[in-house]
């Protein structure tokens, strides 16, 4: 077998019903010198299982004792032979041509580190939810990076080796590389794309079209909530060590826009009180947003507002609203 062009790591954690999609969607990519490094993170369900029936000599597996998604993907990207690494999670799907798009934006641009595109969500059974991430895909600062996270989401990346290997440092308990941070149960994507952006010189860039399907499960919302707020908090200490002139002008700005994104989220599922705390807290901190970004920030407040306050014939078409916004 010839060395493949493209890593693919995919970690697998406890995710049955949905992991013989996922593989599907990487055998069906239209660009095909790639390995498919599936990391077996010590579930307890089928999952591997179900991966060891495909008779497929680019896949691969790696079993490894529980380590969270970040160390599964450390340990992936240890093992891959490529010069591109793409990260795929196990519940997610990819469009046929996504590899052959990334690989083609990447060897047209050489100065390109981090190559994504947008995202469509789908719920729990792979149902088209209306919902698009629409990132921005041209001249990405790191104050882009920081505050937006254009990338959207860890199914939606595709890298180049050398901008993992530029933010490489070994691990405190094991003496081999890691790349993203162990530490971070959530949020561990956007702390990995903050220190590329910030340490390194690669740049961020997007490609047209919804390449993505990214699964949506919102179970134990509130509980998931306010850890992802304190996850993403260590993101903004963790940048604030990397670069405290930078974080200091932009953390607020940043913080406000996390707080308004939870908010649209308490939205869709109707915690009502949460959303409505969540995007008061979002204009206390920075209420130039609703400058920066009027229409999505009036959209949210009204839509907050209305559910907390108004009778509850208001909160459908509030939701479809923010949905569709």
């Amino acid at each position: 077998m010839m060395t493949p062009t493209v890593s693919v790591i995919m970690p697998v954690y406890n995710t049955a019903k949905y992991i013989e999609a996922a593989i599907d969607s990487v055998l069906a990519q239209t660009f095909t010198n790639f390995e498919l490094l599936i990391i077996d993170d010590e579930g307890t369900d089928n999952s591997i299982d179900l991966s060891r029936a495909y008779d497929d000599r680019r896949i691969r597996i790696i079993s490894q004792r529980n380590r969270g998604l970040a160390g599964a993907r450390n340990t992936g990207i240890r093992h891959a032979a490529g010069e591109i690494i793409a990260l795929l999670d196990s519940d997610d799907i990819w469009e046929p041509s996504k590899l052959e798009k990334h690989v083609a934006h990447l060897r047209t641009n050489p100065e390109v580190g981090v190559s994504y595109a947008a995202s469509a969500m789908i719920d729990d059974d792979g149902h088209f939810l209306r919902i698009v991430q629409r990132p921005k895909l041209k001249n990405v600062t790191a104050r882009d990076v920081f505050l937006r996270n254009p990338v959207g989401n860890g199914s939606a990346a595709v890298l180049r080796r050398a901008a993992f290997d530029d933010i490489a440092f070994l691990s405190l308990d094991r003496e081999e590389l890691d790349y993203f941070d162990p530490t971070f149960r959530q949020s561990e994507d956007i702390e990995c794309w903050c220190r590329i952006a910030l340490m390194t010189s690669w740049k961020f860039e997007g490609i047209d079209g919804a390449l993505t399907q990214y699964r949506i499960n919102e179970g134990g919302l509130s509980a998931n909530v306010v850890s992802q707020f304190a996850t993403w908090c260590r993101v903004r200490d963790r940048v604030q060590q990397i670069d405290p002139k930078f974080a200091g002008k932009w953390a607020p700005y940043a913080e406000a826009y996390q707080l308004r994104y939870l908010a649209r989220r308490c939205v869709r599922m109707g915690e009502t009180a949460m959303a409505w705390s969540l995007m008061k807290d979002a204009l206390r901190r920075c209420p130039m947003i609703a400058i920066e970004e009027p229409k999505k920030t009036l959209s949210t407040f009204v839509a907050t507002f209305g559910l907390r306050f108004l009778p509850g014939a208001f909160s459908a078409p509030v939701r479809a609203a923010i949905q569709r916004s």
